[in-house]
């Protein structure tokens, strides 16, 4: 997957299939799995129907037709499962935060909140679709977005803006709304250290001395990485946001990895990044809490009593799970967002929490594919960046809720109740398939991407 090797250009014309037909199916597919947990839910709880069916199935389906029609037209090329895979974790998200809404007399409505998120994100979506029309233009000011993000991640530092919750500073308050700058920070970032990784990887891959055995960069090559490891710092120590720092700084450690193929940046900086969180739990009060949850939760009933429900929870659920709208998932604080995945896991079992991380196993597995088969660097980067940040996500709040790891605070993409992370997660897959489409359309094997004129004057010799 490397970005510093382009490989030659070659005389055949890879073909593949657009697979629109194949993905609407898989669409409408995914999203009958949300609808029916919604009914289920209802059913099981009231034995009866939900009355507004229709409305919610005609927003619902059109909301999947909608998104399908602007791909089918725009990126006929672009990888067919990867929209609905999304379809399919945001539609269970739904379910399961409708399912919440029903614990509490009158019932909550958060639900029809998130679906309204949802219809935002998708316009969002569309508009990435429809505006960015070649990933490549996002190349050209580097420094802009970095410094933009570099803002946006820093912002709720500021007096007056920044909103505490949860013991951790990650919010902005602005005219009554809460916003989670760090989720379009995520992506800023990613393009611009795909356009500055891609404009240097010859100078970061080539330049250093052997030192036991491992090439080490120069001391003036070290700047990127170091801004990034303070800027890490600076977020978890003072927005007491240990998930954001992982994501950001394991997210540059890996395009830098894969920019360069050089083991020295990854070790390099994961020495730095254990030192920072070493001192974070020597000199913070934040860290070390979530620390001592993760490893004796019982030590402190009241102060665990997150983690504690969720463990619960899943015992209760067992194999199987106790069926939508069966189980007691309200007992856990924050069901909706950061505990989701104890919610699913004690309703769907551990057999459905399993599902839900193959699913996204198998986005992720797509993003890299793209990113594998995309000719040109900066999509190459750009791809596995952008796939590798749902995996270390998706890793970080799962594993923290089941106890593999402390709890990050991170959201569940595409499930968890929250505007910021829903509408951002959205433009990152809209970003996804504009490189995809440009990877899968009809060219030249190894070339870079081409006009449709230059591809109509090649020959077709190969087919996927």
């Amino acid at each position: 997957m490397s970005a510093a090797v382009q490989p030659a250009v070659s005389a055949e014309v890879i073909v593949f299939r657009q697979r629109r037909n194949v993905e609407l199916v898989l669409i409408a597919f995914a999203q009958l799995f949300g609808f029916v947990g919604w009914v289920l839910t209802h059913l099981n709880l009231y034995d009866v129907l939900p009355e507004n069916l229709t409305t919610v199935a005609a927003i619902w389906f059109g909301l999947g037709l909608a998104a399908h029609l602007v791909v089918r037209f725009r990126l006929p090329y672009a990888d067919p499962v990867i929209l609905p895979s999304v379809f399919l974790l945001n539609g269970l998200g739904l379910a399961m935060i409708y399912r919440i809404d029903q614990i509490p007399e009158p019932p909550r409505t958060d639900a029809s909140t998130q679906l309204l998120w949802t219809a935002l994100g998708l316009g969002l979506f569309s508009a990435v679709v429809i505006v960015l029309r070649d990933h490549r233009r996002l190349q050209r000011y580097p420094y802009l977005l970095f410094i933009g993000g570099l803002t946006l991640l820093l912002l709720p530092l500021i007096p007056g803006l920044g909103v505490t919750s949860g013991g951790a500073q990650i919010w902005i308050r602005l005219f009554g709304f809460s916003f989670q700058p760090a989720e379009v920070a995520k992506i800023l970032l990613a393009v611009a250290f795909a356009a500055y990784l891609y404009e240097h990887r010859e100078v970061l891959a080539l330049a250093g001395r052997r030192v036991l055995g491992i090439e080490l960069p120069r001391a003036r090559d070290l700047g990127p990485i170091l801004v990034m490891w303070l800027a890490s710092l600076a977020v978890m120590v003072f927005q007491n946001d240990l998930g954001t720092s992982l994501l950001f700084f394991g997210l540059f450690t890996v395009m830098i990895y894969i920019a360069t193929e050089r083991p020295a940046w990854p070790i390099l900086a994961s020495i730095l990044f254990v030192g920072a969180a070493l001192a974070a739990n020597a000199f913070t009060n934040h860290v070390p809490r979530r620390v001592n949850a993760w490893l004796d939760p019982f030590s402190n009933y009241d102060a665990n009593l997150q983690i504690i429900s969720a463990q619960f929870g899943y015992a209760w659920g067992g194999l199987f799970g106790r069926g939508w709208g069966l189980g007691r998932p309200g007992l856990t604080p924050l069901a909706k967002s950061d505990m989701i995945a104890a919610a699913v896991g004690e309703e769907l079992g551990i057999l459905g929490l399993m599902a839900v991380i193959l699913v996204y196993a198998l986005l992720v597995a797509r993003g890299f594919k793209t990113a594998l088969i995309s000719p040109d660097g900066f999509g190459k980067l750009l791809a596995a960046g952008l796939s590798f940040s749902f995996a270390l996500q998706v890793f970080s709040i799962i594993g923290g809720v089941t106890r593999l790891l402390p709890l990050t605070g991170l959201t569940t993409p595409f499930m968890s109740q929250g505007g910021s992370s829903l509408i951002a997660n959205w433009m990152i897959i809209g970003i996804l398939l504009v490189i995809s489409h440009r990877a899968r359309v009809p060219q030249a094997a190894t070339a870079a991407p081409q006009s449709p004129q230059q591809i109509d004057d090649l020959t077709v010799v190969i087919a996927r």
